[in-house]
Formats: C-alpha cells, sequence, structure tokens
C-alpha cells in the first residue's frame, strides 16, 4: 500500500523566511566590512600623509637649523671686524660731535643741525628743533633721511621721542598737536609704509620690551579726539611702532582691527592693515564692515590696495555712498526744521563727502565711469551759498558808525537828556578865529544832578548872559541863540573828567560877571558827565 505524503506550505514558508533573513544579514555584514575597509584605507592614507608631511618639516627643520648654525659661525667669526668697525665709526663720531659742540653754531643750515641733534642722541631737542622748522616740513623730511644714520642707536632714539611724547600726553600739556606732528615724521622716515608693508627693524630685546611699555601707556591715552586724544595720524604713528617693531603679537587682534577700522579714511591704513598681517578672509571682513558703517570710499581704497575690486566694485560703492550723503544731508535739515544752522550743517556735510568721492575716484582713474562735473558744480552751488551768507552775516554784524546828537525833549519843563556829540581835539581854542570855524555846544547836565535849589529857565531859548564882562572876556559881541544852536565862546581847559576843577569857564576868573559859584553848588567834576566836548 503506498504511504500518503502530506505536505505543510507553513513550513514552506518558515523556511523561505528563515533564507530571507540569512540573505539580509549576509548583506549587512557585506555593507559593514565594506565600511571598515573605507575606513582603514583611509586612516592609513592620512598617516602616511602625515608621516610625509612630518619628514618634510624634519627635513626643513635640518635645514633651517643648518643655515641658522651657518649664520651664527659667520657672525661670530665677524665679531671681530664688526667691533673694529663699530670703535672707528664711533671714534669718528665722537670728533665730529666734539668739533660741532665746540663750533659757533652760527653758520650752519638744517641738516647740519640735523646731524648734531642725532649724534647727541638728544630726542628732546631734536623735537624742539623740528617745531621750530616747521615751515620748512619739505626740507626737513628731505634731510631726515639722509641723517638718520648718525644716530649710535636710532631705533633708541625714536623711542625716546615717543616716551616723552607719551609722557606729555599723559601730563595733559599743551601744544600737543605739533608735537604730535614732530614725533609723526620721524617715525615715517625711520619706519617707512612701502609697498604695502612697514619695514620691519632688528631690534634688541630690551628695546622691544621698553617699546612694548611705551605702547602700552600710549594705548590707555587712545581716544577722545582733539588736540588731547587721537587722530588718525596718531593711531597710524602707533600701528607704524607695532610692525616696525615686530611687536604685533604683544596686542590683541581685535584692539589691532579696531584702529584699522575707526581710522581707515587714513590713506596709509591700507598698507598698514596689510603689514598687521589682515589679508584674504580677514581684509574681506574688514572691507565688509566699512560698507556697514557708511565708509564706502574707505572700502574702495581698501579693495583697490588688496585686489579686491571684483568682490567690492568701486562705482557701485561710490553710487551708494553719495545716495547716502544726500539723505543724511536731508535729514540733518528735515530734524533741525530747516533752520539757518540745520542748513548749514547739511550743506557742510554734503559737501565734504562729496569732495571726497571726487578725490576717490581722481585717485583711481574712474573719471569714466563715474562722471564727476555734476559733482563739482553741486559743490561750487554749496561753497558760493556758504560765502554769500558769511557775507551777509558779516554786514549784519557790522556796528553803525554814525552817532546821535544832542537834542532837547519835547515836553514841558526840563531839558531832556542827549547823547554827547563827537570829540573834539585837544587844541587851544583862544583865537577868534579858530573859535568862529570850531565853535562849541553846551550839553546841560538835568537838575536833579546839582544839590542847591536852583531852576533852570524855559529850555526854549538859551541866552548867553547880557552883562559887559562876558562879551569882553570872550572877545566879541553878546550872542542870542536858539536850541541847537552852536555858541560862538571857546571851550573852556578839559581833561578826561570833564571841567578841570577850580578852572572859570571863560579863564577870567568869573562867568557873566560873577565871582562865585556858591549859589550853584556844583559837585565835584568827577560826579557827573563832562559839559564840555573833550
Amino acid at each position: 500500500m503506498a504511504t500518503d505524503y502530506i505536505i505543510n506550505p507553513d513550513k514552506i514558508q518558515t523556511f523561505f523566511t528563515q533564507i530571507e533573513e540569512h540573505k539580509n544579514l549576509l548583506s549587512s555584514i557585506t555593507d559593514f566590512h565594506k565600511t571598515l575597509t573605507t575606513h582603514f584605507t583611509s586612516l592609513s592614507e592620512t598617516l602616511a600623509q602625515k608621516s610625509r608631511n612630518l619628514d618634510s618639516q624634519i627635513e626643513s627643520f635640518n635645514t633651517h637649523s643648518k643655515k641658522s648654525l651657518q649664520l651664527l659661525e659667520n657672525r661670530e667669526n665677524s665679531i671681530t671686524e664688526r667691533e673694529a668697525s663699530l670703535v672707528a665709526r664711533i671714534n669718528e663720531q665722537k670728533s665730529v660731535s666734539i668739533s660741532s659742540i665746540e663750533s659757533d653754531n652760527v653758520g650752519r643750515n638744517l641738516g647740519e643741525f640735523l646731524r648734531m641733534y642725532f649724534r647727541r642722541m638728544d630726542g628732546s631737542g631734536l623735537v624742539k628743533f623740528l617745531l621750530a622748522k616747521r615751515k620748512e616740513s619739505v626740507a626737513l623730511r628731505s634731510e631726515l633721511g639722509s641723517v638718520v644714520e648718525e644716530a649710535v642707536d636710532l631705533f633708541a632714539l625714536v623711542i625716546d621721542v615717543v616716551e616723552e611724547f607719551v609722557g606729555l600726553k599723559i601730563e595733559g600739556a599743551v601744544g600737543m598737536a605739533d608735537r604730535r606732528w614732530a614725533c609723526g615724521l620721524l617715525i615715517q622716515v625711520v619706519v617707512p609704509v612701502e609697498e604695502g608693508k612697514v619695514g620691519e627693524v632688528v631690534v634688541g630685546r630690551s628695546l622691544k620690551e621698553r617699546a612694548v611699555k611705551v605702547l602700552e601707556k600710549w594705548k590707555g591715552m587712545l581716544g577722545g579726539g582733539g588736540e588731547s586724544g587721537v587722530g588718525a595720524g596718531e593711531a597710524s604713528m602707533f600701528l607704524q611702532i607695532v610692525c616696525g617693531f615686530g611687536l604685533r603679537d604683544r596686542f590683541e587682534e581685535k584692539f589691532l582691527r579696531s584702529m584699522v577700522l575707526e581710522f581707515a579714511g587714513r590713506r596709509d591704513m591700507a598698507k598698514i592693515a596689510a603689514a598687521l598681517g589682515f589679508t584674504g578672509e580677514k581684509m574681506t571682513d574688514i572691507i565688509d564692515e566699512l560698507v556697514k558703517s557708511g565708509k564706502e570710499v574707505e572700502a574702495v581704497y581698501f579693495a583697490t590696495e588688496f585686489g579686491l575690486t571684483e568682490q567690492f566694485a568701486p562705482t557701485s560703492l561710490l553710487k551708494f555712498h553719495l545716495k547716502n550723503i544726500r539723505k543724511n544731508a536731508n535729514a540733518v535739515s528735515k530734524n533741525g526744521k530747516y533752520s539757518a544752522a540745520a542748513v548749514e550743517e547739511a550743506n557742510n556735510l554734503e559737501m565734504i563727502a562729496t569732495k571726497a568721492i571726487i578725490k576717490c575716484v581722481e585717485d583711481h582713474k574712474l573719471e569714466s565711469q563715474f562722471p564727476t562735473d555734476s559733482l563739482k558744480k553741486r559743490i561750487t552751488q554749496l561753497e558760493k551759498a556758504k560765502a554769500e551768507k558769511k557775507k551777509n552775516a558779516s554786514s549784519a554784524s557790522k556796528p553803525s558808525n554814525k552817532r546821535a546828537h544832542g537834542g532837547s525833549s519835547k515836553g514841558g519843563g526840563g531839558v531832556g537828556p542827549s547823547s554827547r556829540p563827537p570829540k573834539a581835539g585837544r587844541i587851544s581854542n583862544t583865537s577868534p578865529a579858530l573859535r568862529q570855524r570850531i565853535p562849541s555846544q553846551i550839553h546841560h547836565a538835568p537838575a536833579a544832578r546839582y544839590a542847591a535849589p536852583y531852576s533852570y529857565p524855559s529850555p526854549s531859548l538859551y541866552d548867553v548872559p547880557g552883562t559887559p564882562s562876558y562879551a569882553s572876556a570872550y572877545g566879541g559881541p553878546r550872542i542870542k541863540s536858539p536850541v541847537g544852536l552852536q555858541h560862538a565862546y571857546a571851550t573852556p581847559d578839559v581833561g578826561v573828567a570833564g571841567v578841570r576843577a577850580g578852572t572859570s569857564y571863560a579863564g577870567q576868573g568869573s562867568y557873566g560877571g560873577q565871582s562865585n559859584y556858591a549859589a550853584y553848588d556844583y559837585p565835584p567834576a568827577s560826579a557827573y558827565p563832562p559839559t564840555y566836548p573833550q
């Protein structure tokens, strides 16, 4: 009898499921193996590259060591020769210095005086001499370049000058702007900025440490503006010494970067920034910061210096800057409610910024891409408006030379106050002819100024007393004159304070026949204004 076989489909399905799981597991293992293989291969290549770099560095180090040892050996072998050369130079400079001290200063030219101060290492005297000859700045700059080598230790002399400047700045001395110019002139000659770099000098360790101390004091004084603060020139001086003396690593990069950004308007600041190591991405960040802070003109100079004009197009930056300054000028006028002061401030702001744009265009030869004719016309308009306003203000503030003459008050009882007439010359009036040419006008003081109860006559007419003694005293007939008509008798001897005490009006001891003034009881002459013109 045949055996019947029963097939279970569940077992078959389970079998295939297990096969699939084994397949997936095998695939995962294969992928993991590949990943491990790739990772170890990468590690092997990295280690091989590092090994090659290390071998290269070791070879470079060996080469540098051999070169350094050779330089040291050469320096050691040249010590004797250098000593002899320095001794000869010192003796020569000593002789020249002694002869210059003993000789008379008369007849020396500018270069000889400068040589004398450099040979003596007299930093203080050098600064005073530069200040005294500031009007000859062009000749000074030319002569300094040829005499700086006369100093025994030139860079120590520079630190002496800078240290004195910083000390006076801390004390708050006056005249710091002139001293800043003198120090800057010396620093520019000794540590010049050329071709995007500041020439680094070789100085001793002790002098470097001294320079760091001076710069740290100076750093604490940077800021404030004005004569006692720091300007673009002083910031440039500071950074030139940092670069020239090799002190970049002694100051934070953030501080140096902030100095470059704050005083980017300085023409040589782009070159100083390069000497400070701000290149590549660092310089791109600096230019971006300049554009964001509204210093597009400075950004053009920096971009041109570092060859980044494709990334920072000069014409686009200048157009954007021109648009901003006009917008700012309008805002200044509007905020000031278009007052005269606000309009003047806005015009000055626009004029200065427009001139800077024109200068930038001319410096970089961008006239074909950025025409400046309209800008120049605008500057002419602003300057003309400024000149007219100044002229009008000067005319309005000019005092009048006209002087009002005295007159009586238009009322009933007394003589009104009158202004003093023009002063007459202090000449003798005894001549009758002169009395006719230069008559004097009498001005009576108010009655309230007198102590006695004397009543003046009616103000309508002033009658000269009709006594014969009056006519005889003045050499002419009695004259009767209305108000405003000058009298023909001569003036008395008048001093600064008025009529001289104890002197009669006619010089004869009497006035209209009277021999004393008891009835009038006049106060002293200094108690009231002079009666007669002086």
